[in-house]
């Protein structure tokens, strides 16, 4: 169990897979690892991990990968420059995680990735064509390592307060629970990245045009050039701020507006709604309620997500979300009651009373893990003393979130 739990994590968490024995020969690719590498299956499977090694890497960066994963509980992660097989250099962010068996010895290695060849080629680009703006961009650099690290150090810390879960409690429901928050993180640092993308080409764009006119001195189009850099950095910087408030490792239970945290999901979401061309109309009155607010922002985030996957599972063209926010009374109680509702098509019946437990999911297993609802039911409970309902309505799927307004 523990080892089909961590490689769940793992495909969760990256698109780009791969796993080896203790020696280091493939004994498992997904597609995504064929297609950025070139190679098939067939010319993968049984060789060396090192078939695609870039000569330009040092020796001394895979001793230090070695010693670190050979360690049983180390995970290794650094930026990897790879050689695919038609010659090309491909730059992945790497982490590879050793996987230990019943007696506590290493088994097998995973390595999950994502592709950043086109962030760090733009960098490049940047650093060669706009040497005159390096402070600008040292300032940028001092800020996202800054945030990075403030991530990293979030990260770290709910790892151990996963240990300490699992030290107090041997519950199978307090585990799976924080495995779905850990996974959920590894998801917002990539939407980070992912959410970079569009920005950092309009940088590029915006840094040559100022460039471009320092040299014919038209120094009016210089200055709105300028200023045009100066707002996109801050909407970046404003992009972690908004990644590391959603993630506090502040756990306290409040009261909290709905409708703010309704929208922050929205907003955290906002590039793959974009992407996905999915239209949002909402219907809100004003209620505030108790409990934590950024977990039911993540409850949200979550369906987002999961009507994405049943528009393009179903290839759904006019894909719309409904959100509203009601008061309702039930035997004699009040109740703040959310409803989320799409047009992806529904799910069959005889699937639908599983939907909630932990590992049923409908998609592929390197789409998910099915854990996300379980943990959406598990916050709705435990964190809000509320309740959730999943039914078919109409054309799509629709969630129903009763939270009580009485004092609690």
């Amino acid at each position: 169990m523990k080892n089909a739990n961590t490689y769940q994590q793992a495909i969760e968490n990256s698109n780009i897979v791969s796993k080896t024995d203790i020696n280091g020969i493939i004994t498992f690719v997904n597609d995504e690892f064929c297609k950025i590498s070139g190679y098939s299956k067939e010319e993968l499977l049984g060789k060396n991990h090192n078939i695609v090694r870039h000569p330009d890497v040092p020796k001394e960066h895979f001793k230090n990968l070695w010693e670190t994963i050979k360690q049983k509980r180390q995970t290794y992660k650094s930026t990897v420059k790879n050689l695919t097989k038609d010659g090309k250099s491909v730059y992945l962010n790497t982490t590879i995680t050793p996987i230990l068996d019943d007696f506590d010895d290493i088994e097998e290695f995973i390595a999950i990735r994502y592709d950043v060849t086109q962030e760090v080629e733009l960098k490049k680009n940047l650093e060669k064509k706009d040497k005159e703006l390096k402070l600008l961009n040292k300032t940028l650099e001092m800020r996202v390592q800054e945030q990075t690290k403030q991530l990293k150090e979030l990260n770290q810390n709910l790892e151990q307060r996963v240990q300490e879960e699992i030290e107090k409690n041997k519950q199978k429901q307090k585990i799976l629970f924080w495995q779905s928050r850990m996974a959920s993180l590894g998801q917002m640092l990539a939407n980070i990245a992912h959410q970079w993308r569009q920005p950092l080409t309009e940088l590029n764009l915006a840094l040559f045009n100022l460039k471009k006119c320092a040299t014919a001195q038209d120094n009016e189009n210089m200055t709105k050039y300028y200023k045009d850099s100066k707002e996109i950095i801050a909407n970046m910087s404003q992009t972690i701020d908004d990644f590391s408030n959603f993630f506090n490792p502040n756990k306290e239970k409040k009261k909290f507006n709905l409708k703010d945290a309704l929208e922050e999901s929205l907003n955290i979401s906002r590039k793959l709604i974009q992407k996905e061309n999915i239209t949002i109309k909402k219907e809100y009155i004003d209620l505030d309620v108790f409990g934590v607010s950024n977990e039911l922002s993540q409850v949200i985030i979550n369906f987002l997500q999961n009507s994405a996957h049943a528009f393009n599972k179903n290839k759904v063209i006019n894909r719309i979300i409904y959100i509203q926010i009601k008061k309702t009374t039930i035997e004699n109680s009040n109740f703040a009651q959310v409803i989320f509702l799409d047009n992806a098509n529904g799910v069959e019946e005889k699937t639908l009373d599983k939907i909630f437990e932990p590992y049923f999911t409908t998609k592929h297993q390197s789409n998910g893990t099915g854990l996300g609802l379980f943990m959406s039911k598990m916050i709705i409970e435990k964190s809000l003393n509320g309740s959730i309902l999943a039914q078919n309505y109409k054309n799509g799927l629709q969630f129903i979130i009763n939270i009580p307004l009485d004092k609690q």
